[in-house]
């Protein structure tokens, strides 16, 4: 059993390790979820991609293999309002790519799947039990996480500033995510809008741990032990890891995408928002460059997606990520590919030999 001087949360979630598994909507997958936690870290699962009956094969599948507590994610966007002229004006920026590629800029594109929590999400947490359960882009409402603390889960959300960290806090949260500017994917971002006002993880953590009682969870641009001492000594009492899982056998990563990951420098990524039409952080590509890193016509969040569906589909076959959301954190280059579980158990030995 390794030592670790901060115990809260590996009392409060039973795991042995301080390491958590971001939960990476559409790309992490059981079997990384399962090493992780086998690992003695705590594995995730991210429904936000995904319908309440795939989200219970895939909780099945993972209490299938372990025993140990497992984090179900989930989003918790308001549904988008139907906006004609700003669609509009999406699929007229998006047309000359269409046409480049033999497209119809008017044919029809499927709509896009990111479900934020409901009735029917809460149902299965309530059904599946799951030991934690994790939100983004705040909370959802009371009568929905009352239901999920009722069925016995420890709830956690990402903060990207004090202020939220106070109101996840204040919401019932049992630990707050202090998610730094570094973090790859979608900011967590709820109360404000500015993304120059983001701050970095090393910044953020030590602030939130002031003014929150709850336990702290440093998130972003953390990627080897160097990272993980370093939350510690700031305050926080686990870190959250996505990016440098990324490189792993066991995550669902498009063969362009891995070796984008595997040489892009940290300046190399940038958050924006033509994605998905919610900022995000991601390795810079073709349209990121071409339509600058935020486009006041992208249609709000979730819908900007459908759009770039076909232009994916036509492209990623060959080869090509100029479409593709590579979404990314700044220490990808840290990373070390290898297993999942091996990659836990590497930090775990390392951080533990910079402690002693």
């Amino acid at each position: 059993m390794t030592n670790w001087a901060d115990r809260r949360i590996l009392d409060l979630f039973g795991i042995e390790h301080p390491i958590l598994l971001a939960p990476m909507a559409g790309f992490g997958t059981p079997a990384l979820a399962i090493a992780v936690a086998e690992a003695g870290g705590l594995g995730a699962l991210a429904c936000a991609t995904i319908s309440p009956d795939q989200a219970r094969e895939n909780i099945a599948a993972v209490r299938a293999a372990t025993a140990r507590p497992i984090n179900m994610n989930f989003f918790c966007h308001g549904q988008p309002e139907p906006d004609p002229a700003r669609e509009a004006a999406w699929r007229a920026r998006l047309a000359p790519y269409y046409r480049e590629l033999g497209l119809d800029p008017a044919m029809p594109v499927p709509a896009s799947n990111r479900e934020p929590f409901s009735d029917a999400f809460c149902a299965v947490v309530e059904d599946l039990r799951p030991e934690i359960v994790s939100f983004h882009f705040g909370l959802p409402e009371k009568p929905l996480l009352d239901r999920v603390k009722a069925a016995g889960a420890k709830v956690i959300a990402s903060a990207t500033t004090v202020r939220e960290a106070r109101y996840l806090e204040a919401g019932g949260c049992d630990a707050i995510i202090a998610q730094g500017a570094e973090a790859g994917g979608h900011r967590g971002m709820f109360l404000t809008s500015d993304v120059s006002g983001q701050v970095g993880t090393f910044a953020l953590v030590p602030q939130v741990v002031d003014a929150v009682g709850v336990p702290v969870i440093a998130a972003g641009g953390i990627a080897d032990a160097r990272g993980v001492v370093a939350a510690l000594a700031l305050g926080a009492s686990a870190v959250q890891i996505g990016t440098a899982f990324l490189l792993g056998p066991e995550a669902k990563v498009a063969p362009q995408h891995r070796r984008a990951l595997e040489t892009a420098e940290a300046d190399e990524t940038a958050i924006t928002n033509v994605f998905t039409g919610r900022p995000a952080r991601g390795i810079v590509n073709r349209l990121m460059r071409d339509l600058g890193r935020f486009s006041s016509d992208v249609p709000q969040f979730p819908l900007a997606g459908g759009a770039l569906a076909p232009l994916r589909a036509e492209t990623e076959p060959v080869g090509s990520r100029d479409f593709m959301s590579l979404w990314s954190g700044q220490a990808a280059r840290l990373a070390q590919p290898m297993p999942a579980g091996d990659f836990v158990r590497t930090l775990v030995a390392e951080a533990q030999a910079k402690l002693a």
